[in-house]
């Protein structure tokens, strides 16, 4: 027990210590950054379909422990990208408020989903689905923690499209809130199993998931498929996901 607590805080430790020491960088978060980040091109130069999952680290304190993940997709020959947040403040399911892979306040995103051409083209339906369906759309439905929340959003998105076979990182704190309001059951991937106490406590066990427990939200885990720890606060250490 003293070795799992060592493990789940000394991570977030390093983070805070991180934050607090050096900053983020970011300075006032209402004038932060919000511009592309380059990393998409025109849609009008990428003829074929696109889907991608970004993440970037939140805003001020609360980036020590979370990122906020959002959806871009492109429909083949379309000149335009849609971009799909879920956020506590507006409409709950914001469309098109920010750059498809815009700065989030100052922070620079990465995608942690990559899939282009016809597998694309058939998975954007399934996405839209999603987002035109999500439950938790109402004012007052977004809660920081332990969800729904933004994480929660997206990784109702990729339970719904397995066939993307993504992982979100373990600093998505959300992700693990029980949107299905099941408690346990087969991962999405069909891969393995997991349980969940309304996203306070639970452990995921698949081969595409890897091992996580989550405590409180932090999630401590290993992939051993493309083999990394999975680190409260800290992230992914080891070889990437794979896009």
């Amino acid at each position: 027990m003293i070795l799992f607590l060592l493990l789940i805080f000394l991570p977030i430790g390093l983070s805070a210590g991180r934050y607090f020491m050096f900053g983020d960088g970011r300075g006032n978060w209402q004038t932060a950054d919000r511009s592309s980040a380059g990393l998409l091109p025109p849609a009008s130069d990428n003829p074929e379909a696109l889907i991608r999952v970004f993440a970037a680290r939140t805003v001020r304190w609360r980036g020590i422990f979370a990122v906020h993940t959002w959806i871009v997709v492109k429909e083949k020959g379309a000149s335009s990208y849609n971009r799909y947040d879920y956020t506590a403040w507006g409409d709950p399911i914001r469309s098109n408020g920010f750059a498809p892979d815009g700065r989030w306040f100052g922070a620079m995103p990465e995608a942690i989903v990559a899939v282009d051409g016809a597998l694309a083209e058939d998975l954007i339906p399934k996405i839209r689905h999603v987002v035109e369906t999500y439950k938790f759309r109402a004012y007052g439905d977004y809660s920081a923690w332990p969800g729904p929340n933004s994480n929660t959003f997206v990784q109702a998105t990729l339970d719904a499209v397995p066939e993307l076979r993504a992982v979100l990182p373990p600093t998505a704190v959300g992700k693990d809130y029980p949107y299905s309001g099941r408690w346990a059951g087969i991962t999405p991937s069909g891969t393995g199993l997991y349980a969940s106490l309304s996203g306070y406590l639970g452990m995921t066990v698949g081969w595409i998931e890897g091992i996580e427990l989550n405590f409180l939200g932090a999630v401590l885990g290993v992939d051993i498929r493309r083999p990394a720890l999975k680190l409260p606060g800290i992230g992914r250490l080891g070889l990437a996901a794979g896009l």
